[in-house]
């Protein structure tokens, strides 16, 4: 039998190979932008293909709002000398007699000053004092107990001058958990009586301001706020209530992105907004080797309000898969890709240049011949 010749053998291992591209297909990061395009309602498919221009960037850029409720906005700063059951107290008392009920009898006639510290005020609001009784302490001011206290002693001794102090308790407090600089419970007093004040004293942030949320919890209540807003917007510095729980937390918004870009993950939002320009280059950019600038695309669920607006239709209703496409060569490509507003759960997707299979086409061909010569030179003892 006559041996088969290597051309005969390159021709043959040529059309093996065509016949396996064909009928297996290539490696691919994803689908290109025909098979994106058909999968359009247009083309029976179940997602609408926008092109993204001026009109969509303004009918998209919709972010979530945060901010605090008008409750908690309108709650009136607590009265920092207000008494509440827990607080503690210190009280002097004067007597100008030789023998006191409380204090000693002094050096010169007259009463020695007598000194009640820590003073407590009890569940129920009240506290003792020694021939003046039980007294309802929570509600009132410290000049509010010194005028009690004076009175019920005034029935039994004259003229007594009584000092009452409000010292740090745990009458009003509030928890602060989350990324601070220290966690715990801290009393509301004067100098921490709104929430700007009491993050401070909490030893401030431990992330990124930018990035930052604030959220308070107040009974059945809940409300976020960006921390940079308290101080853009000085009437969410709220006042704080007894109970509070305060958490200071990451933006929990993310996007994935995947197909050519420098990296393929779940990508978290390192600003309140992130445009698709932005978005790109914190995965590293388009992939220099295989990206298809004309083929960048931003997938998501649109609720149906935006998606009628987009698609300039009132009939849609619930939430509409929207495919957008940025063509970051047009002449205003990549404005538009500035403006185009990323939003949370949305997937970033770069398709590959069309030369990227022919390449890997080219190499699959080229490597299966090298293969094929590999053998034949073995076959034939060459």
């Amino acid at each position: 039998m006559k041996p088969v010749t290597p051309n005969w053998a390159r021709f043959v291992a040529l059309v093996a190979a065509l016949a396996v591209v064909s009928s297996c297909g290539l490696p691919r990061v994803g689908p290109n932008k025909r098979e994106i395009f058909a999968g359009s309602v247009q083309k029976q498919g179940d997602a609408f293909i926008v092109t993204v221009n001026d009109r969509v960037t303004r009918a998209t850029a919709f972010v979530p709002a945060l901010g605090f409720s008008e409750s908690f906005k309108n709650a009136g700063i607590l009265g920092s000398d207000t008494i509440r059951a827990g607080d503690t107290l210190g009280l002097t008392i004067w007597e100008n007699v030789d023998d006191p009920l409380l204090g000693s009898s002094g050096p010169a006639g007259g009463g020695g000053a007598a000194v009640l510290e820590e003073v407590q005020v009890d569940g129920a609001g009240f506290i003792f004092i020694p021939y003046a009784g039980r007294i309802k302490a929570a509600g009132n001011t410290p000049e509010a107990i010194r005028r009690i206290i004076t009175r019920k002693l005034g029935e039994q001794t004259p003229d007594p001058q009584v000092q009452v102090r409000r010292l740090a308790g745990d009458g009003a407090s509030v928890s602060l958990i989350g990324a601070v600089g220290g966690q715990g419970v801290f009393p509301i007093e004067r100098p921490t009586r709104t929430l700007s004040t009491m993050l401070a004293n909490a030893g401030g942030i431990a992330i990124e301001p930018e990035i930052a949320q604030i959220t308070v919890i107040r009974g059945n209540q809940r409300s976020k706020v960006w921390f940079q807003d308290l101080y853009k917007h000085p009437e969410l510095d709220i006042a704080l209530r007894d109970g509070d729980r305060i958490l200071v937390e990451e933006d929990t918004r993310s996007f994935t992105a995947l197909g050519a870009t420098g990296s393929q993950a779940r990508v978290r939002f390192e600003s309140q907004t992130l445009s698709a320009i932005e978005a790109i280059a914190q995965v590293g950019g388009l992939s220099a080797a295989s990206a298809d600038p004309t083929g960048v695309f931003v997938m998501r669920n649109e609720p149906a309000e935006i998606a009628n607006n987009v698609m300039g239709r009132t009939d849609l209703i619930g939430a509409q898969r929207l495919v957008y496409v940025l063509d970051l060569t047009q002449p205003n490509g990549m404005f538009l890709a500035r403006d185009f507003a990323v939003r949370d759960d949305d997937t970033l997707y770069v398709t590959e240049a069309p030369f990227t299979q022919w390449d890997k086409t080219i190499s699959a061909l080229t490597g299966s011949l090298g293969a094929v010569d590999t053998l034949t030179s073995v076959g034939t003892g060459g």
